[in-house]
């Protein structure tokens, strides 16, 4: 047999495997657990601010009333109850559509792999933010997709750069079969796009006839105002959107949505029963009996005051205390400020000192497919109480002092961009920062 000594089967494996990589956060996650640590990486969600006991009720019931059902397959497409209470939600972000246009999914990732795979054969490229989500990038190599990452500015996704890297692509022989998004309150740029630069983007979008992936987990969790409306709203055959309870009830119940234009949701719907024949009945019929019997909205708002707090302990905490030359993105809602460095510091290798000095962040290389970020890092407020934001930016700050310190004293410089990846994608003078 061929192969080597830790991996006998590596020379069986399909060549879509040699792009399932690990990701940076999950890498992250055994570390950051400890108690002693301050993990400012992963996105997790407050679910403490819940109430486990009426969630507890509910599932019981639901088992108790509805469990010939609800311990058995179901419909591929997902409960119909539960798509046309997920058209409610949507419909708070200005998404109009039929609950037959609905594709339940276990979270939006599934969504993403779902799409990702009826429009995309190997070779073919996928236009990305400029950082973009980490879980997004992993589906796209596993499906030996050609990532472009398109610059972003102060108000998101930088339609005059989409429109170069929309003719540059024309101009290859690789079809751009998705442009992928996250309008609102970005993971992990924390960048909202406002409403004429989303019209701007649909509209190069409709131009090059190619379709918008928009993925919308965070839009019902912003600290100002009505929630951003999703370019969904402006384009029900142009825009594919995909939604999630994960961030406004629990990540844990992995249940999300797809909304996709009639000939779409009917691929969607062969590919999901073809992956996993039916989402799980028991965790829909439980969110659609605590969306059915529970104050949800409240709750949301719960959600949006608790993180708006930590958001602001965040932010305080870095103006007080990070060195010069370190700036950060203000985020209006989400999770996550995104963080560059002075140029000489390199995120990645700063990670062990940050580790022994018991804090931990995500290093923005993993928010790319090509190199860049290595000045970068994403912080995210949403887990841990606000005294404890306060320590970890303290740790933090005082592990950037230490390795400026060491470049001030011996002359060594901790970082350099990948040649060519010298250009900022961000704009450190905007007063988003």
């Amino acid at each position: 047999m061929a192969g080597n000594r830790m991996d006998p089967w590596i020379d069986s494996y399909a060549a879509r495997a040699q792009g399932l990589t690990a990701s940076a956060i999950r890498a992250l996650f055994a570390v950051a657990s400890r108690p002693e640590v301050v993990s400012l990486a992963g996105g997790m969600p407050f679910v403490s601010a819940l109430d486990s006991d009426r969630f507890a009720e509910i599932a019981a019931r639901v088992v108790r009333e509805q469990g010939a059902v609800a311990l058995q397959y179901g419909s591929g497409q997902g409960d119909q109850t539960l798509r046309e209470q997920i058209l409610e939600i949507s419909g708070l972000v200005g998404v109009r559509s039929h609950p037959d246009d609905v594709v339940v999914t276990a979270g939006s990732q599934m969504g993403l792999d779902l799409v990702t795979k009826i429009f995309c054969d190997p070779g073919d490229t996928v236009l990305v933010e400029s950082p973009s989500y980490v879980g997004a990038l992993g589906v796209f190599r596993s499906y030996q997709c050609n990532v472009v990452h398109v610059a972003m500015d102060s108000e998101g996704l930088d339609p005059q750069a989409l429109r170069e890297a929309l003719v540059t692509a024309r101009a290859s022989d690789s079809p751009v079969k998705l442009i992928y998004t996250i309008p609102s309150f970005h993971n992990p740029a924390g960048l909202t796009q406002g409403f004429h630069r989303r019209q701007e983007i649909l509209a190069i979008a409709q131009e090059f006839n190619v379709p918008i992936l928009e993925d919308d987990p965070y839009g019902l969790l912003g600290f100002e105002g009505e929630p951003p409306q999703a370019i969904r709203s402006l384009d029900d055959q142009g825009v594919i959107y995909l939604g999630s309870f994960s961030k406004i009830i629990a990540s844990g119940l992995r249940v999300g949505w797809v909304i996709a234009p009639h000939g779409v949701r009917e691929k969607l719907v062969l590919a999901a029963e073809a992956a996993t024949l039916c989402p799980s009945n028991f965790s829909q019929l439980t969110v659609s009996r605590y969306l059915a019997e529970q104050p949800w909205q409240q709750q949301i708002k719960v959600f949006q005051e608790l993180y708006r707090e930590r958001r602001d302990s965040l932010l305080q905490s870095m103006q007080a205390l990070m060195p010069a030359g370190t700036t950060w993105t203000v985020p209006k809602g989400g999770f996550y400020s995104w963080v560059t460095l002075p140029h000489q510091l390199n995120a990645t290798t700063m990670l062990p000192r940050a580790i022994s000095s018991l804090v931990a962040y995500v290093p923005g290389t993993g928010f790319y497919a090509d190199g860049q970020g290595t000045h970068n890092l994403r912080l995210s407020y949403c887990y841990p109480e606000p005294s404890r934001i306060e320590e970890g930016v303290r740790r933090l700050a005082g592990v950037i002092d230490a390795e400026l310190d060491l470049v001030n004293t011996f002359g060594i410089k901790t970082s350099d961009e990948a040649p060519g990846n010298s250009r900022p994608q961000l704009n450190p003078n905007s007063d988003l920062f």
